[in-house]
C-alpha cells in the first residue's frame, strides 16, 4: 500500500494555502544584529513598525508586565517572607547573562527559567507556584531574560543534556495531528514563504516571552507551542510539561548565536 505521508502532506500544506514568496533580505543593516549564519529570528520578518514598537522600551508593551515583575521583585512572599532581592540584591542585573544558558539540567532535571522562579519560590520562599500563563509568572521570567538581552543564546546540548536534546529533537520533526504535519515542515522546510498573509519565520524561541499583537499581552514560548499543536490538529501537551521543556531545549539550540531578545514584540 502506497505511504499516506506525502498525501497528507499535500493536505496539510495545502489547507493552509501555503504561498511561496520572496525569503527575507538578511543583509538588511536594520536587522544583520539578528542574523547568525543561515539563520534568523522573528526579528527580521517583522514590519518596520514592529521592529520600532520592540526597540523602544517606552513604547514596548511588554514593559508593562516587566515593571510590574520589577516591583515584585522587592516583595516578601511565603512563609519565609523574604524576596527575590532576599538572595539576588535590589538589583536583577545580577542574573547578567544566566538566562542565555537555559532550559538547562538542574541536579538532573531539565529546567526552563519559569520551572526556576516556581522552584525558588516553592523552595526558598515557601510560597505558592505561580501558574505558568500569569501576569507574574510572565513579567518575572521577561524580566529575568531582560538581564541578557543581546547576548547569544548559548545552551547546552551535550552530555547529561543530550538525551533531553534528543527527546525534543525528535518531537520537532514528529508529524501529527489531523494534518500531520512537524515543526520542520514550517519552519525549515517554508520559512520565507507565506501562510495566507503571513510570512513564516524560522520558529526561534530568542525573544519569548513575547508580546504578541494578535494576543494584545504577554506570552510564553509553550503557549505557542500549544498554539502551533492546535493549528495542525494536534494534542497540546501542558505548558511546562517534560515535552515542551524538552522542545524547548532543541529549539534553543537551533537560535544559538542569536541574540536573546526578550520581551519582543511578535505579530
Amino acid at each position: 500500500m502506497a505511504s499516506k505521508k506525502p498525501w497528507g502532506l499535500f493536505l496539510g500544506l495545502g489547507a493552509v494555502a501555503m504561498a511561496a514568496a520572496a525569503g527575507p533580505d538578511l543583509t538588511n543593516p536594520a536587522v544583520t544584529d539578528y542574523v547568525a549564519g543561515e539563520r534568523y529570528s522573528g526579528y527580521v520578518v517583522n514590519t518596520p513598525e514592529t521592529r520600532a514598537m520592540q526597540d523602544d522600551d517606552f513604547e514596548n508593551p511588554a514593559f508593562m508586565w516587566v515593571d510590574k515583575a520589577k516591583e515584585l521583585w522587592g516583595e516578601a512572599d511565603g512563609e519565609e517572607d523574604v524576596s527575590c532581592a532576599s538572595c539576588h540584591t535590589d538589583n536583577p542585573e545580577t542574573l547578567t547573562g544566566i538566562a542565555s544558558n537555559y532550559p538547562k539540567l538542574v541536579d538532573g532535571d531539565l529546567m526552563t527559567v519559569e520551572h526556576r522562579i516556581n522552584e525558588c519560590r516553592t523552595e526558598r520562599m515557601k510560597a505558592p507556584e505561580w501558574k505558568w500563563e500569569s501576569d507574574e509568572m510572565l513579567g518575572m521570567s521577561a524580566l529575568v531574560r531582560l538581564q541578557s538581552r543581546g547576548m547569544p543564546v548559548n545552551v547546552k546540548t551535550t552530555g547529561r543534556a543530550k538525551p533531553f536534546f534528543e527527546q525534543g529533537k525528535a518531537f520537532y520533526y514528529q508529524r501529527r495531528g489531523v494534518l500531520d504535519l512537524a515543526c520542520n515542515h514550517c519552519h525549515e522546510r517554508n520559512h520565507g514563504n507565506k501562510v495566507r498573509s503571513e510570512q513564516l519565520s524560522m520558529g526561534m524561541p530568542n525573544g519569548f516571552p513575547t508580546y504578541r499583537l494578535k494576543w494584545q499581552k504577554l506570552g510564553s514560548l509553550h503557549r505557542r507551542f500549544q498554539g502551533c499543536n492546535k493549528n495542525i490538529r494536534a494534542e497540546p501537551y501542558a505548558k511546562g510539561s517534560p515535552e515542551y521543556t524538552a522542545l524547548e531545549l532543541y529549539v534553543m539550540s537551533r537560535a544559538k548565536r542569536l541574540p536573546v531578545e526578550s520581551p519582543s514584540v511578535r505579530k
